[in-house]
């Protein structure tokens, strides 16, 4: 029997929502846990920052695998610049890069900066692609020490890197 007023209307809105919220939260934790991140990953990473045989690594998404790869890495020799252009204009990566400074004291030292890189004009699936899967593949990687988002070429400059190490 159909009661006069709004009450099965709410009951339909109740489990619409329901359905909704949990249909949501499978997304959520599928999108935050689903990108794996590949042994050789770690690896390049480790050659950089202990051997010093790549100045850069630019890491990226297989979406077959499903987990986070190595794409290209940069020699010892090889620029900032050259890694600037190792990053694509139009999709996201991760990248480390190793600078290499003189402290006022005439030291040479290094920091390793972990980039994140996300250019405004990026497809919106893999702008969420890379910022959930970010943080996990970050904390793989010991011994990083700066952070930097990036949408824009002008926000990876040389000295936004130099004021960061003083």
């Amino acid at each position: 029997m159909k009661s006069e007023g709004h009450e099965p209307d709410v009951v339909t809105c109740n489990i619409l929502i329901d359905s909704l919220c949990n249909n949501v939260e499978i997304e959520k934790s599928s999108a935050s846990s689903g990108t794996g991140v590949g042994g050789e990953c770690k690896e390049t990473f480790l050659e950089l920052q202990r051997k010093k045989t790549h100045r850069y690594v630019v890491f990226k998404i297989d979406e077959k695998k499903k987990e986070v790869v190595v794409e290209k890495t940069g020699g010892a020799a090889e620029s900032y610049e050259d890694f600037l252009a190792s990053l694509p204009e139009n999709d996201c990566r991760y990248a480390i890069y190793d600078f290499d400074f003189v402290t006022e004291e005439n030291c040479q030292k290094s920091k390793i900066f972990f980039i994140a890189w996300s250019p405004s004009v990026s497809p919106i699936r893999a702008k969420m692609l890379y910022a959930t899967s970010k943080d996990r593949f970050r904390r793989e990687l010991d011994g990083v020490h700066y952070e930097i988002q990036a949408t824009d070429p002008s926000e990876l400059d040389i000295e936004i890197l130099r004021e960061r190490d003083h």
